[in-house]
């Protein structure tokens, strides 16, 4: 303990020659007394610390280096740099596997681009004065001198004397003089803005070139509405059977009796069954078939209507002979339809006309036309309204005709696109149409106001709708590729229960039919497939390769338990049993 305190004080004592003695006596005096440190100091005796310097100086980064570094990307130097100072290596040594290209400063990739000391106003007009003129100042001139050189059309640039499109700009014409009228106190003379100018013309005659041309295409109008007023075309028709009557003198339209069916009979068979293979092929068509139906009550007779323009009449049991074709339309046909009794018909084309045939002797009755494309068309199927017939147009109307005078009755206006089905339901006091624009309206006949409307954002547009055997559902084609099933009763509410899915048919109105005992319901599809589900389950059950494009119709015949008719695009109609 002694000897620290003695080499604490050793420690404070002064340096120099007498620190030898003087630790000597101080070691004494600690011996002699060791609480000496606890007594106050006196005034002959005192500590002196050495004062420490905490931030001593030292040698900054540039005391050490020697040269001076120039920032390369400076272009502008306030001072003489040596050539050694311009050209030394940014940081460390220089680099000894770089290429003077690479070492060079560079800005973009290609190398370093000198800033151009040009207005962004004085390039622009260069450059639209090049654009509009072919010609602007050659920019390697220095064109602060008088000597001005161009690039692009020269010829140009000396004929207009340099000027460039700002300084080229039309110059203002003299506005032109209007009649003096504008005194506000002359109340009979005022014209105020309304006066005419000195120089108007009141009436502007064509120049002799300007009349050529008009007398031409007034010309090709009259001509053109010529054209559309020959359009219908001569009706004709040919008798295929050998003839006429039979020994009897009964025509076609005989319902035969020896067919195993009676097919006079209102009662629809007991059990329906599912068709298994194809048993005839009716073929005369030459294009695609667009429509079928079966002649009323008894179906012994098929009506077929085709893009050939043409109508035939098959025979659907014994010989199934081409009875005889019906030629009138100028394009192809679109629908048909039959009158109650099936002695005459109608057709419905892209020619606009709606013609009624005499479906025994061929005979054009009438023929009807309001300038538009008929979609549809429907007899009404009441006994004492068939005289008048109902047909969907392209205009989204639907347009009622009187057949005895051929005359427009009733419009219903109410769709918002073109019109595809018209179906009666209720016993023929109302009907139900679709169109384009994926709506459905219910109508009371002759009233021409939509007393339902039925649209849900989710439904699609319905180009082929049919009304079921008992007269209680609507089956509706939905382009979704699903057959909808709505009440044709009262509400006409939508059958969730009921959804046929698994054809493909969108973009296609393929026709939905069932059978007569509301087991199956059947339907073509894009594919030329013929589909067959089931009513109660909704399952799909059979599926058929029919035809070779698009089966656009399938028919189900009324008196049969397993005959189904198919009709395609390629131009063929097909038996299947």
């Amino acid at each position: 303990m002694s000897a620290a305190i003695a080499s604490l004080a050793s420690y404070g004592s002064d340096s120099g020659s007498d620190s030898d003695g003087e630790s000597r006596t101080s070691a004494d005096h600690a011996s002699q007394d060791a609480t000496a440190h606890l007594r106050p100091l006196g005034s002959e005796k005192t500590l002196s610390l050495q004062i420490l310097n905490s931030a001593p100086e030292v040698a900054v980064k540039q005391d050490v280096e020697t040269g001076v570094h120039l920032d390369p990307s400076l272009k502008e130097v306030m001072y003489n740099p040596t050539c050694d100072t311009m050209f030394a290596p940014e940081f460390g040594p220089m680099n000894p596997f770089k290429t003077q290209q690479m070492s060079a400063p560079r800005n973009m990739l290609s190398g370093y681009a000198e800033p151009a000391h040009l207005n962004d106003f004085m390039f622009e007009e260069q450059r639209r004065t090049f654009s509009t003129f072919g010609y602007a100042l050659d920019p390697s001139l220095d064109n602060s001198h008088l000597t001005t050189g161009y690039i692009g059309a020269i010829e140009e640039a000396e004929k207009n004397k340099g000027l460039t499109v700002f300084e080229a700009g039309a110059k203002k014409t003299e506005k032109r003089k209007k009649v003096k009228g504008s005194d506000a106190s002359n109340i009979e003379g005022f014209l105020g803005p309304w006066a005419k100018y000195l120089d108007e013309k009141d009436v502007a005659k064509p120049s002799e070139e300007e009349q050529k041309e008009l007398d031409e295409i007034t010309a090709k109008r009259q001509k053109k509405g010529k054209n559309e007023e020959e359009a219908p075309a001569d009706e004709k028709t040919i008798l295929h059977a050998k003839d006429m009557y039979d020994y009897q003198g009964r025509s076609y339209l005989h319902v035969p009796q020896d067919v195993g069916v009676n097919l006079r009979s209102a009662d629809i068979p007991d059990k329906c069954y599912l068709p298994k293979k194809q048993i005839h092929v009716w073929s005369g068509h030459t294009k695609g078939v667009s429509a079928i139906r079966l002649f009323p009550v008894s179906g012994h007779l098929l009506l077929s209507c085709s893009m050939d323009c043409k109508i035939k009449l098959w025979e659907v049991y014994n010989e199934r002979r081409c009875l005889r074709t019906f030629i009138g339309h100028s394009k192809a046909v679109r629908d048909i339809c039959f009158n109650n009794t099936g002695t005459q018909f109608l057709s419905a084309a892209y020619d606009r006309y709606l013609k009624l045939w005499d479906t025994e002797t061929g005979q054009c009755i009438s023929r009807f036309t309001n300038r538009k494309v008929p979609y549809c068309v429907k007899f009404n199927p009441d006994e004492d309204k068939q005289s008048l017939f109902v047909a969907g147009m392209s205009d989204k109307k639907i347009v009622q005709w009187d057949v005895r005078s051929g005359e427009v009755v009733q419009e219903y206006d109410r769709h918002l696109g073109a019109v595809n089905t018209i179906t009666f339901v209720d016993e023929n006091r109302r009907f139900v149409s679709t169109s384009d624009d994926k709506s459905l309206r219910v109508w009371e006949w002759d009233i021409p106001v939509d007393f339902k409307y039925i649209a849900e954002p989710s439904m699609h547009s319905m180009p082929a709708v049919t009304l079921s055997p008992n007269g209680k559902w609507l089956a509706c084609q939905s382009m979704d590729n699903q057959i909808l099933i709505f009440g044709a009763q009262n509400r006409f509410r939508l059958n969730k229960k009921k959804i046929f899915k698994g054809h493909m048919v969108a973009g296609y109105a393929c026709q939905v039919d069932f059978s007569p005992d509301m087991s199956y319901v059947v339907s073509g599809d894009a594919d030329g497939k013929l589909n067959i589900w089931d009513w109660k389950t909704t399952k799909l059950y059979h599926r058929i390769k029919a035809h070779d494009k698009v089966c656009i119709s399938a028919l189900w015949h009324p008196h049969e338990t397993s005959k189904v008719i198919t009709c395609g695009w390629d131009g063929q109609i097909k038996l299947w049993d």
